[in-house]
């Protein structure tokens, strides 16, 4: 006797549909929020970057409308020159590529030292670190001052390279230490069969395969650095001409009876490098973070 066995209709149930439905109406809701959120996020500088290009009565009659009456680039040839806004642009490059250098120098070797030896007293020494993590820069910045008053180097730019290296040095060596911890240690053993030293092997084998972390290390360096402002402040403060554009952005507001068009076109000015660089070493940036948390 053959037994019939009932099938269900292929296709989606009613039921499936209206969850689909519900999946698809969510996923919708999800993103108009989300570039909701963008767009809010995103106006600031939107309205910074349409404001550059306003004329000055322009600034005050389009109010919140980031869209400019007129392409007055000019703006960006006045803050250049007439607001020294050039001045501090190379000031706050020189800072920040200073600073860079002399962290990816000492944070690199420390960082290796720590994850590759084991050396008496090693997680001592990890804890002392850690723990100066937790300090407020406002605590420190006295004795920091002395310091480098008794080396002769207030109000110069050196003063404000060696004490922005400094600030970001554990932060730096934690990622490099994590990043190291990640490699195989036949990497290492081959260089030493070979007859490599223990600074060749840093030099020539494990610091240029750790171009990730490098270029994580660096951008968080230089970002820190282009928008410092406490440290150059407090280091440049007699020496106008020294100023970073942070520091020389807050003095064109006390110091002028404030050109706003001006002011917003200094801001995209300050903005376009930190931007650039991140998008050229996002990719690098992604991989060093994803190196260093592994670790």
């Amino acid at each position: 006797m053959a037994v019939l066995v009932s099938r269900a209709p292929r296709g989606r149930t009613p039921a499936r549909r209206r969850a689909a439905v519900r999946r698809t109406a969510g996923r919708s809701l999800t993103h108009l929020l989300l570039l909701g959120g963008g767009l809010v996020w995103l106006f600031p500088f939107l309205w910074t970057l349409g404001s550059s290009f306003k004329s000055s009565d322009g600034f005050f009659a389009k109010g919140l409308n980031p869209l400019p009456d007129g392409a007055h680039a000019s703006n960006y040839t006045s803050a250049w020159k007439e607001a020294s806004f050039g001045s501090y642009f190379v000031n706050t490059a020189v800072v920040a590529a200073g600073a860079v250098i002399l962290t990816l120098l000492a944070t690199s070797m420390a960082g290796y030292v720590l994850a590759r030896t084991d050396f008496p007293g090693r997680k001592a020494c990890i804890g002392l670190i850690s723990v100066t993590l937790f300090l407020p820069h406002g605590y420190t910045i006295i004795p920091i001052f002395d310091i480098v008053q008794k080396l002769h180097l207030l109000n110069t730019l050196w003063s404000v390279i060696i004490v922005q290296s400094a600030s970001g040095l554990v932060f730096a060596t934690f990622l490099f230490m994590g990043y190291f911890s990640t490699m195989e240690r036949d990497i290492e053993d081959a260089a030493r069969v070979d007859g490599a030293g223990f600074h060749q092997i840093f030099w020539r084998v494990m610091l240029p395969l750790s171009g990730p972390m490098i270029a994580t290390v660096g951008l968080f360096t230089f970002i820190s650095a282009w928008n410092s402002f406490f440290i150059p402040l407090v280091f440049t403060l007699s020496k106008p001409e020294l100023r970073t554009l942070p520091v020389g952005m807050y003095a064109f507001l006390g110091q002028n009876s404030t050109d706003w068009t001006f002011l917003c076109a200094g801001s995209v000015i300050s903005l376009v490098p930190i931007v650039v660089i991140f998008l050229l070493l996002q990719r690098y940036f992604v991989n060093g973070l994803a190196g260093a948390v592994k670790g």
